[in-house]
C-alpha cells in the first residue's frame, strides 16, 4: 500500500493519495503524449502561418514581440491553464462542465457556437489547400505563366518578364521589372488570376452566389471524410493520427526554412519581419492585435481545450502541459515568420521592389503571394506540394478538435448509455451537417462569406467569453464553495463539488490551480477561503478534504472508518 501511495502515476505527485485515475465510461487518452500532440495540433493552425507574420511586420516588426509575449504571459498561459484544469477535473465537455454553475451554461453554448462557425469555414480552407495540392501534381504549376485560357491581357508573369529582361539587358533588371510589374496599375499576377478567375470564379458581390464550384465541393467532401475517419473512434483514433499530423508540419517548415534562407534576398525579408519600430507599441491597436492573436492562436474560449483535457487522467499534470503547449505554439508562430519572409524577401529581391509590396496575409498569402514566390524556385511543384501538404495537416489538427468539441458536448449533455454507444453516429451526423453548411462557401461568392466569418466569428467574442468564464469560476463557483458549498466528495470518482479548483488550493498534481488572470479577478477570494475564523464554521474532520494553506500546520489525519476515508 505504501508503494502505491508513493508511486507517481501520470503526473501525480509522490505521497499524494491515489484516486480513481481513469474514466472508464468516457475513455481516456492512450498516453499523455497523445494529449500534448493533439493540443499542439489544435493550437498550431493556419493562423500561425498566414496571420501572425503579417501582424508582426504590420505592427512594428520585432517591437510587436513585446506586447505579444506580455499577452502570452498574463492572459494566454493563465487562461490556457484554467481551461485545461477545468476540463480535466470535471471530465466533461464545454457544456457539461457548467454543472458547477448552471447560471453560466450560456458560456458553454457560446463556445459551441464559436467552434461551429470556425469548423464550417476552416474545412473550406482545408479543401482549397487540397485543391492546390492536387493541382501541384504537374511538371509546370498552372499559376506560373499567363498562357492559360483564364488569363487576361493584364496578366504579367514574373517568369516571363525575367526571361525577357535577362535576354536583353541584364544590368537593368531590377528597375525594369519594378516598372513593368509593380508600377503598372493594370498588372495582375498569374497566381492571382488563377485564384480569382479559375479556382473561385469570383463573383462581383457578396450577395451574388452564382454557381457552386464542383471541384471545391468535391475537395470539401474529401476533407470532411478524412476528418470523420480520423475521429471515428473518438480520441482513441485521433490520438494515433496526431503522431503524424502534429509533427510533420515542423519537418516541412524546417525544409522550407533551410531552402528559404539560402536564397538571395532572404535576409532582407527576415530583417523586414524583425526590425523593431518601437513607436508602434504606444498604439492601442497593436496591443489589441497581440491579444486577439493570442486568443485565436491558443484556442482559448473555443471549448476545445476543455474538451481535450476532459479525456485526461485525473492526476495528469496539466500545469506542465499548459506551459509546454503555449510556448510551443508561440514559438511556432515566430518560426513560421522566418519561413514566410525569407521566401517573400527572395521574391521582392527578384522583382526589385520593397518587401511590403509582396507581403500579404490570410488567403492572399497562402494562395496568391506564396505560391507565386514558389514558381521562382527550381523544381517548384515539389515545394508547392510540401507547402500545401503542410497547410492541410495544420488545418486538420485544428479541425479534429473542433469536431470533437461539438460531438463531446452533445454526448455529455445527453449522457445516457445509448448515446455513448452511438457516439460514432453522432460524429457522422455532425460531419454531414458541417459539410452541408459549408456548401455555400464553395460558391462563387463563398470567399466573401469565409472572410466575413474569419474576421468576426473568433475575434472579440473570445475575449468576452473568457472574461465571463473567469468571473463565473472565480467569483460565483469559488465564492459559493467558500461560503459553505464545498464539502468532501464521496469515496470513488471525483465530483464537481470537491474544492481543488478553488483559489489557493493545489490540485491533485500539487500545482496551485488559480491562474494569474483569474487571481487578479478574485483578489479577495482567498481571504474568505483561507483566513481563520472567516466564513461559515468548518465541516467536521470526517468530511473535510480541504488542504491547509501553504505554510500552515497540518492537522493529523482522521482515523480511517469502516468505509474508508476520502481520498484513500
Amino acid at each position: 500500500m505504501v508503494a502505491s501511495l508513493l508511486s507517481p502515476q501520470n503526473g501525480a505527485v509522490p505521497s499524494e493519495a491515489t484516486k480513481r485515475d481513469q474514466n472508464l465510461k468516457r475513455g481516456n487518452w492512450g498516453n499523455q503524449i497523445e494529449f500534448v500532440l493533439t493540443s499542439v495540433g489544435y493550437a498550431v493552425g493556419l493562423g500561425n502561418v498566414w496571420r501572425f507574420p503579417y501582424l508582426c511586420y504590420r505592427n512594428g516588426g520585432g517591437a510587436f514581440m513585446f506586447p505579444y509575449f506580455i499577452m502570452l504571459i498574463f492572459c494566454g498561459i493563465p487562461l490556457f491553464f484554467m481551461e485545461l484544469s477545468f476540463g480535466q477535473f470535471a471530465s466533461q465537455g464545454c457544456l457539461g462542465v457548467w454543472r458547477v454553475c448552471p447560471l453560466f451554461k450560456g458560456v458553454g453554448y457560446g463556445m459551441m457556437v464559436v467552434s461551429t462557425y470556425i469548423g464550417i469555414y476552416y474545412n473550406v480552407v482545408i479543401c482549397i489547400a487540397f485543391y492546390y495540392f492536387f493541382s501541384s501534381m504537374t511538371h509546370v504549376l498552372p499559376w506560373a505563366y499567363c498562357n492559360n485560357p483564364w488569363n487576361t491581357p493584364d496578366c504579367a508573369s514574373v517568369l516571363d518578364a525575367a526571361n525577357l529582361t535577362n535576354g536583353s539587358r541584364p544590368a537593368a533588371r531590377p528597375s525594369n521589372l519594378s516598372h513593368l510589374l509593380n508600377h503598372t496599375l493594370q498588372r495582375t499576377s498569374p497566381s492571382e488570376e488563377y485564384w480569382r478567375l479559375y479556382v473561385l470564379k469570383l463573383s462581383d458581390d457578396i450577395g451574388n452566389f452564382g454557381e457552386v464550384r464542383l471541384p471545391l465541393l468535391g475537395c470539401l467532401g474529401v476533407s470532411w471524410v478524412v476528418v470523420f475517419l480520423c475521429l471515428i473512434r473518438g480520441v482513441k483514433s485521433s490520438g494515433k493520427v496526431v503522431y503524424f499530423t502534429a509533427t510533420f508540419p515542423y519537418v516541412v517548415l524546417t525544409i522550407l526554412f533551410v531552402r528559404g534562407v539560402t536564397l538571395e534576398g532572404a535576409f532582407t525579408g527576415i530583417m523586414y519581419y524583425l526590425t523593431p519600430q518601437w513607436d508602434k507599441i504606444l498604439e492601442a491597436k497593436v496591443w489589441g492585435d497581440a491579444a486577439s492573436q493570442i486568443f485565436y492562436s491558443l484556442g482559448c474560449a473555443w471549448g476545445g481545450l476543455i474538451t481535450m483535457a476532459s479525456y485526461n487522467k485525473f492526476h495528469n499534470n496539466c500545469y506542465r502541459d499548459s506551459v509546454i503547449i503555449s510556448i510551443t505554439n508561440c514559438a511556432t508562430s515566430v518560426y513560421a515568420g522566418f519561413v514566410i519572409f525569407s521566401i517573400l524577401g527572395f521574391m521582392a529581391n527578384h522583382l526589385g521592389v520593397d518587401v511590403s509590396r509582396v507581403a500579404d496575409h490570410g488567403p492572399g498569402l497562402a494562395f496568391v503571394a506564396y505560391p507565386e514566390a514558389l514558381t521562382l524556385l527550381p523544381i517548384s511543384p515539389l515545394w508547392s506540394l510540401l507547402f500545401f501538404f503542410m497547410l492541410i495537416l495544420l488545418g486538420l489538427g485544428t479541425q479534429f478538435c473542433l469536431l470533437e468539441t461539438l460531438v463531446t458536448a452533445i454526448v455529455d449533455e445527453v449522457g445516457n448509455e445509448w448515446i455513448l454507444q452511438k457516439k460514432t453516429y453522432v460524429t457522422l451526423g455532425v460531419a454531414v451537417a458541417g459539410f452541408l453548411l459549408g456548401i455555400p462557401l464553395t460558391s462563387q461568392a463563398g470567399i466573401y462569406w469565409l472572410l466575413l466569418m474569419d474576421n468576426y466569428a473568433a475575434s472579440f467574442s473570445l475575449v468576452i467569453i473568457s472574461c465571463i468564464m473567469c468571473v463565473s469560476i472565480m467569483y460565483i463557483y469559488g465564492k459559493c464553495q467558500a461560503l459553505g458549498a464545498s464539502r468532501a466528495p464521496a469515496p470513488g470518482p471525483p465530483t464537481i463539488l470537491a474544492p481543488e479548483l478553488l483559489p489557493g488550493h493545489p490540485d491533485d498534481a500539487g500545482i496551485p490551480t488559480t491562474p494569474l488572470l483569474s487571481d487578479l479577478l478574485a483578489l479577495r477570494l482567498p481571504r474568505y477561503h483561507l483566513s481563520p475564523g472567516s466564513g461559515p464554521p468548518p465541516p467536521p474532520p470526517e468530511s473535510s478534504s480541504l488542504r491547509a494553506a501553504p505554510g500552515a500546520e497540518r492537522a493529523p489525519p482522521p482515523a480511517p472508518t469502516a468505509t474508508g476515508s476520502p481520498g484513500a
